[in-house]
């Protein structure tokens, strides 16, 4: 069965260094994907493979049938893939609603940048109650929690319409509670979107993730569920086992 998205024998390289090395790669629609490795495991950089960001020495990127590769970043959005970055991007000075009808118009006529608006229009609502920011609608985004601004971005991502998001770290940085409301707003959005999370969370990925993809070194170490992931030898060894250890050496 064929993926919405299907990555084969990928390739990259950084001036001799392989960043990610024969990968394959396969997400099915409407499905909500954890992936995530160590420093370096590659997770970012596959990410701005499948954006366009970064050129792969060889291989194949595949969206609903369509090569990626060599397509530049504009149409791949276009296509309906959007993604988060580890820092999130918002317009301060604007308000949230205003961060979201400016993000909506990239689906919109040209003409309608130039109206004055009176009220938002149906996607912006429904966003706005999705994210759970409907009561923030007229606060200026620089005056967010680091978590509001996350859910912002989300919801930029959103009114824009694509089939496929990639979230990269969308909890660093979060409280509990906040960590706990954006779990619940992601499978929320996976109700209606494809959505791919790169996160170093364990705590947030045990709490909410089903299939897990495991990155090591550029390679594909292992994917399947929480438990089969945790349970995989060579990931205690490679990632929760480097995990375990630096909280031993941090509280030591």
């Amino acid at each position: 069965m064929t993926g919405l998205l299907e990555v084969r024998g990928l390739n990259v390289v950084f001036d001799g260094f392989r960043a990610v090395t024969d990968l394959d790669f396969s997400v099915a629609a409407g499905e909500l994907r954890f992936v995530i490795g160590p420093n370096g495991a590659g997770k970012t950089t596959l990410i701005d493979v499948i954006t366009g960001r970064t050129r792969p020495a060889s291989g194949s990127v595949r969206f609903d049938g369509h090569e990626l590769v060599g397509q530049r970043e504009h149409r791949i959005v276009r296509m309906g893939i959007g993604r988060t970055f580890q820092t999130s991007v918002v317009f301060e000075e604007l308000t949230v609603g205003e961060n979201l009808d400016l993000a909506a118009q990239f689906r919109r006529p040209l003409v309608s940048l130039l109206r004055r608006r009176r009220a938002y229009p149906d996607d912006v609502v429904a966003v706005l109650d999705t994210t759970g920011l409907g009561e923030l609608v007229d606060q200026p985004a620089g005056v967010l929690s680091h978590g509001q601004r996350q859910w912002l971005e989300i919801g930029m991502l959103m009114v824009q319409q694509p089939r496929l998001l990639l979230l990269d770290e969308p909890v660093a940085g979060m409280s509990r509670e906040e960590r706990e409301r954006t779990g619940v707003l992601l499978r929320e959005v996976a109700q209606t979107h494809t959505v791919v999370v790169v996160e170093h969370d364990m705590e947030f990925l045990r709490r909410f993730a089903t299939v897990v993809t495991v990155l090591h070194e550029g390679r594909l170490l292992c994917q399947g569920t929480v438990a089969e992931v945790q349970a995989d030898p060579r990931v205690q060894e490679v990632y929760l086992g480097r995990a375990r250890k630096e909280a031993v050496d941090v509280d030591g």
